[in-house]
């Protein structure tokens, strides 16, 4: 009779100990392994392994982080879902790769889409980037768009901006313009002094063409003809080597020759490096940027980091009239270069729930803000709360440079005249042929307008390749314009 007592004491301690086990995991996925397929980190692979802690303990469930080089995550993803395969749980990829992958992706529970964490989300994102075809297949997990760092110390420097306005006649301040940019580049190009005036994307495979898209943004992206400025949205005619084109890379290649002496080989990791060592005056790129820079841990110039919005210009090329429109101010005009990581579900996955969940957790308000201040995991404000919370920043920055940094994020996710970066089935073959010519006017090989009335020609042979009624529909439904 005793050891059926104890026996049956013991089963009630072990079912009481489940029950306590399963409560503690909300919900419960316990028995889950979801597997998650991303680029090499630390960058956002970095920030998935942090969530899939918090993920862990909030739910008992496991994830798998398996990570690709760069130029293998496209194909590896792409096989998988072309061939139906129940190879991820979760996929992250540039927005670029949208109309590829759409076809094969499940749609955001309708859960997910309400209450103050979605609203939380900036509308640039949340309606334009998740979006496609009317379907929100994705979710935003990271912030991407060009803006403006500069050096604090040497922009208030007196006697540098008395030199400044003697030379160039007004007063030395976070460029407005693109000539002001150029302008402040020349001035602070000092080779004798290890000094140089900008850093700036300029390799082939380095994100180079994203950083001529910031410097054409301004004169090709007209306000009154949204979703102009890559091609014509009503017959799909390149427009990339139209004046404002032209001007953008004859920009593009002067500011090549403003930066240090090796800036053709930079990707964007050696613009982070020639910042935040103390060896350019500004540079244009992601807001990583701006957080190593201010990190002192990586940096040399702790303090003394400024942030602005990206240049713009108060003349744009107006492609309907073919003339040059001027305007009385600059219009700002701001570029989501890339755009921001997405993160989404394929309908192969056996755990599209737990999968969901996860990415519920990975872009919480409180785990991606404290990802947004972390140096290395890639992500950058895409939420209201990451730009608003001033205390969270003040552990990286002081008062002023995070007030400068979270302005600049914010005027730029609120320009008016905001340029969407290109998301277009084969976008990969766009961009080869335009590297390979980027790369020629850089080393002087053709002109500006020679590069880009070869890649228009080759676009435009793309396009009849692909389709042009259905690149047409993918353009327009990428610029959020209505079929036509």
């Amino acid at each position: 009779m005793r050891k059926l007592l104890l026996a049956a004491a013991s089963a009630l301690a072990l079912a009481a100990t489940v029950t306590v086990a399963e409560a503690a995991c909300n919900p419960d996925y316990s028995k889950v392994k979801i597997t998650i397929g991303t680029q090499t980190g630390p960058y956002i692979a970095s920030a998935l392994t942090q969530a899939a802690a918090v993920w862990k303990e909030k739910t008992c469930g496991t994830v798998n982080v398996v990570e690709f080089p760069w130029s293998e995550l496209y194909p590896k993803i792409a096989t998988a879902l072309s061939g139906g395969e129940a190879t991820f749980d979760a996929i992250t990829f540039a927005p670029a790769w949208t109309p590829d992958f759409t076809p094969f992706l499940t749609e955001m529970p309708a859960a997910m889409r309400q209450g103050k964490d979605w609203e939380d989300i900036h509308p640039v994102y949340r309606e334009r980037l998740m979006v496609w075809d009317g379907k929100v297949l994705s979710q935003t997990m990271d912030g991407d768009l060009h803006a403006t760092t500069y050096r604090i110390d040497l922009f208030e420097d007196p006697k540098e901006k008395a030199n400044f306005k003697a030379k160039y006649g007004y007063d030395l301040a976070p460029p407005k313009t693109w000539k002001q940019y150029l302008d402040i580049a020349e001035f602070f190009t000092r080779p004798e002094q290890n000094l140089w005036g900008t850093a700036e994307a300029f390799r082939r495979g380095g994100q180079q063409f994203w950083f001529f898209f910031s410097h054409a943004a301004a004169y090709t992206n007209h306000p009154d003809h949204p979703g102009s400025m890559f091609f014509d949205p009503e017959t799909m005619d390149a427009q990339i080597n139209n004046p404002g084109w032209v001007r953008g890379l004859e920009e593009y290649i002067r500011a090549s020759k403003l930066a240090p002496p090796n800036a053709l080989n930079f990707s964007f990791g050696e613009v982070n490096a020639a910042m935040a060592g103390g060896q350019v005056a500004e540079s244009i790129g992601w807001g990583d940027t701006g957080v190593i820079a201010a990190d002192p841990k990586q940096s040399k110039i702790p303090g003394k980091v400024g942030s602005s919005v990206l240049p713009s210009s108060d003349e744009v090329w107006n492609y309907k009239a073919k003339k040059w429109d001027k305007f009385p101010e600059p219009v700002q005009t701001s570029f989501m270069a890339f755009g921001g990581w997405q993160i989404a579900v394929p309908q192969a996955s056996k755990n599209q729930e737990a999968a969901w969940n996860f990415i519920q957790t990975l872009t919480s308000p409180e785990v991606s803000g404290k990802a947004a201040v972390t140096g290395g995991t890639g992500v950058n404000p895409y939420r209201y709360s990451h730009v608003q919370n001033l205390d969270r920043w003040k552990g990286l920055f002081t008062e002023r440079e995070a007030k400068e940094y979270l302005g600049a994020q914010l005027d730029s996710m609120n320009a008016k005249n905001v340029a969407l970066d290109m998301r277009l089935p084969g976008y990969f073959s766009y961009t080869e042929v335009l590297e390979i010519e980027l790369s020629k006017a850089l080393a002087g090989e053709v002109t500006p307008q020679q590069a880009l009335d070869n890649v228009a020609k080759e676009w435009n042979r793309l396009t009849d390749e692909f389709g042009r009624k259905t690149q047409l529909a993918a353009y327009r439904a990428s610029m959020g314009l209505p079929p036509l």
